[in-house]
């Protein structure tokens, strides 16, 4: 089964989505994939050859920026995006003439998906399967960029022979923008392996010692320093748990847009000795942070699911977060973690106290979030699901 891939980001440039999209490819093994990317570094392959995959790398690519923090600028340039819908299109239409597609898949309803649709009316007949990654709220996807992101969405999610959401959320707003196909929640993985490796205490001991932690509690979120990922909220709230337990240290690991508008909040809250920015870190870094670490935070605005949560609960770290988006498929009140008001500093203080102070609880969700990362996010249950849906569409 030969299959088109449109997304805008791929490897070695991945978020959530593109991860996931990776874990897939590399899991279905009946399954040929071409990949339709953009080049956003000069210095990548314009095409790269795996085991049953090609990466269609378009565009020319730029010299990467390298921040304040050490982490690689690859966001690249709106006209350089918008070139993207076009040459992956024509890229594909290509490839399509000699080794016929049959199907074509699009990560989110975005630029890969303005692609994927261009194929889609082209070649009627070519089944389209639009998996529904997106994070943002419900306002931006409707009326983003001027109202595009919502009318090529639309376009796109009414067009899809097949559309796989990562949360009962986003299969919701899937039909209130029209989807007639079969919907299926088929969430993200974690990589249990991965999150469930254990450290020696001299390896932890010397990454607290290099972070200056000393007989501190640990807050840690992970996510892109962006308005909708709620990082401020939590910078407010080590601000009043400070007043409660003054040893009390943060660890922001990512990298974005709100960096330094962030820094400057920390600095009018004089918190310098208590948050530490660590730039963005490779996943396959992360599970050692998640070890020293009491507590996981994310006060999101916004989500589509969530997955820093799962690789947390994965690592055996309780987690706090808010009641939006895909987030209520599996953080449960008291079960799997606590729930915070959104837009609530003092609410996720006090979340976090209690946590920290009731061992009972804390070992509770800890068992019970592990247990069902376990049961329903790993990566092969979800490939298993992922496979039956492509071969639905062969059908």
């Amino acid at each position: 089964m030969n299959i088109a891939l449109f997304t805008l980001a791929y490897s070695p440039f991945e978020g959530g989505a593109e991860i996931a999209a990776r874990e897939m490819v590399s899991r279905l093994k009946g399954k040929n994939f071409n990949i339709f990317t953009y080049k956003f570094n000069r210095n990548w392959l314009s095409l790269e050859r795996g085991e049953n995959f090609d990466i269609i790398r378009v565009g020319f690519g730029r010299d990467i920026k390298i921040g304040k923090s050490g982490t690689k600028k690859y966001y690249g340039r709106i006209w350089g995006k918008i070139s993207y819908i076009y040459k992956a299109w024509q890229e594909a239409e290509n490839i399509h003439k000699y080794k016929r597609f049959d199907a074509v898949w699009a990560l989110m309803a975005s630029y890969g998906g303005i692609a994927a649709l261009l194929f889609k009316l082209n070649h009627p007949s070519v089944p389209l399967l639009l998996t529904l990654q997106e994070g943002d709220s419900e306002k931006y996807l409707i009326l983003g960029k001027f109202g595009l992101v919502g009318w090529f969405g639309k376009k796109i999610i009414q067009k899809a022979n097949f559309i796989q959401s990562i949360s009962k959320y986003l299969a919701d707003f899937a039909i209130k923008r029209g989807a007639e196909c079969p919907i299926e929640v088929v969430p993200n993985g974690v990589d249990i392996d991965l999150f469930e490796t254990k450290y020696k205490e001299s390896e932890l001991k010397l990454l607290r010692d290099n972070l200056g932690i000393t007989d501190e509690y640990v807050v840690l979120t992970t996510s892109r320093l962006v308005y909708k990922n709620g990082v401020d909220i939590l910078i407010e709230a080590i601000a009043k748990v400070k007043e409660i337990k003054p040893n009390i240290k943060a660890l922001i690991i990512g990298d974005g847009p709100e960096l330094n508008k962030l820094k400057l909040k920390i600095k009018k809250l004089k918190l310098d000795r208590e948050i530490i920015f660590l730039g963005q870190i490779p996943q396959k870094d992360l599970p050692i942070y998640f070890r020293i670490s009491d507590v996981f935070v994310r006060a999101s605005r916004s989500e589509g699911l969530g997955n820093s949560f799962l690789e947390a609960m994965a690592a055996e770290v309780p987690v706090i977060g808010t009641p939006i988006g895909g987030i209520t498929d599996f953080l449960f009140n008291c079960q799997t973690g606590l729930l915070m008001n959104p837009e609530d500093p003092e609410d996720l203080a006090e979340k976090i106290s209690y946590i920290l102070s009731h061992k009972d609880l804390r070992d509770k969700v800890v068992k019970n979030a592990a247990e069902l990362v376990i049961s329903h996010y790993s990566w092969d249950v979800v490939a298993q699901k992922m496979d039956r849906i492509f071969n639905s569409l062969k059908s």
